[in-house]
């Protein structure tokens, strides 16, 4: 028996997972560790700008070092699957027939 692979998930998905539920992107994509960190650093930086930032700031001024890791958060999911994805359409061109990657040079002499 071959072991085939499994197809990378859909970008969007993962991007639309990631907005969500932050993490959630992240495991899609099979690495937990990574969601789990991007997590970590969301409720320890929101509380960290709970502490600094002024008392008449917004909520989300309140708590932006959080918004900010959960945005980046989102950006490296949807990146890591666009790049997975890139390679397995790339490799999948390579595999099939020439058309579309170029002209073939003519090496005859006659």
């Amino acid at each position: 028996m071959t072991d085939t692979p499994v197809p990378p998930a859909n970008p969007y998905l993962v991007l639309a997972a990631a907005v969500v539920l932050p993490g959630s992107g992240h495991v899609m994509l099979g690495v937990p560790v990574r969601g789990l960190q991007f997590l970590f650093f969301m409720v320890i930086l929101g509380w960290i700008t709970t502490k600094v930032a002024p008392s008449d700031a917004s909520f989300i001024g309140r708590h932006a070092g959080g918004f900010l890791i959960y945005a980046l958060s989102i950006l490296d999911a949807y990146r890591i699957a666009r790049i997975r994805h890139t390679i397995r359409v790339h490799k999948a061109g390579a595999d099939g027939d020439s058309a579309g990657r170029g002209a073939e040079p003519n090496m005859s002499l006659d």
